[in-house]
């Protein structure tokens, strides 16, 4: 099932924002106001006889254009909207990488598998916060920081190896590509599910959990029946 079809099947239509034209610069304003989110510019894409390649340089870029460019990247990080000004406006073009492990960690997994827990966590009547869809077709659901440390406890508590899942924790130290960040040729970042008022308060990652981590064992049957 595809982002679009679980939003159609789900009725969220009203929770996937229009991010057509927005550029990094407003982007990275509004999570600084709006949800006191620390942005941080990264590294950009540049278009260069013809050809489009990340601004660090490197042909085999794994990030094209959404990745930190600096070793003092997680330092310039602000929730100040004046700052993010300033910080674009040095640097226009930057994409917007959000640090993991202050305002939230990340849950990321599979396209598949993130649509699956969306429409199941409907159906239990959960409310996930904000998750992202990527061009690498991964999704990440945002949680309460301190994630990371707890999940692969948490998955063991359900049956599972943390090893055998396709679910990875992102805290302390990592980063988010937020949209309207774009990954080389691939496309954007989207939201698959927006910030809005109803998910200022972000879950905890145990209320979530149980869902992805059954939605991880879904996909990985299915992926063994093929």
């Amino acid at each position: 099932m595809t982002v679009e079809e679980t939003i159609r099947v789900t009725g969220i239509s009203d929770r996937v924002p229009r991010q057509r034209g927005e550029q990094p610069l407003d982007a990275a304003v509004r999570y600084a106001e709006e949800r006191h989110w620390d942005v941080t510019p990264s590294s950009r894409l540049v278009t260069e006889n013809g050809a489009v390649r990340c601004s660090c340089g490197a042909r085999d870029c794994p990030f094209p254009g959404a990745h930190p460019d600096r070793p003092d990247w997680a330092d310039r990080a602000t929730s100040s909207a004046a700052e993010a000004r300033r910080l674009w406006a040095a640097e226009p073009g930057a994409s917007v990488l959000l640090p993991t492990g202050r305002a939230f960690d990340a849950l990321e997994v599979s396209e598949d598998t993130g649509c699956l827990a969306l429409a199941r966590m409907e159906r239990l009547d959960l409310t996930p916060g904000p998750v992202t869809s990527t061009p690498q077709r991964r999704m990440l659901f945002l949680v309460q920081p301190g994630a990371a440390l707890t999940v692969p406890g948490l998955v063991r508590k359900l049956g599972w190896l943390p090893s055998s899942l396709d679910l990875v924790a992102h805290g302390e130290g990592g980063w988010v590509a937020a949209p309207p960040t774009r990954f080389g040729k691939g496309g954007a970042v989207q939201w698959a599910r927006r910030p809005t008022a109803e998910n200022r308060w972000l879950p905890e990652a145990e209320a979530l959990i149980p869902t992805l981590a059954y939605a991880c064992g879904q996909e990985r049957s299915a992926a063994g029946r093929r």
